[in-house]
């Protein structure tokens, strides 16, 4: 085993996405981002409305089916499944 082999550099904890806890947001911060995953998912040119499904996405959110993921590294926020 070589130096180059021993040292495997370790992800930056600082770095990884982390789940942001909705009670912090502001409900205008979880609409927009509740608008945004709607037209991400459904497209603007897929479906005819594809903000029809907010009240679904918004109760989602607040029965914790999906969280506000932050990515520091890129400074960005969204809505996924918990993993």
């Amino acid at each position: 085993m070589n130096d180059e082999t021993a040292y495997q550099p370790q992800p930056d904890p600082r770095e990884e996405k982390f789940v942001v806890d909705k009670d912090l947001l502001t409900e205008n911060q979880l609409t927009g981002l509740a608008e945004e995953y709607c037209t991400r998912y459904h497209g603007l040119n897929d479906t005819e409305n594809p903000l029809a499904e907010l009240s679904r996405i918004m109760m989602a959110i607040k029965r914790g089916e999906l969280v506000v993921w932050f990515d520091p590294v890129e400074n960005t926020a969204g809505l996924d499944v918990p993993k």
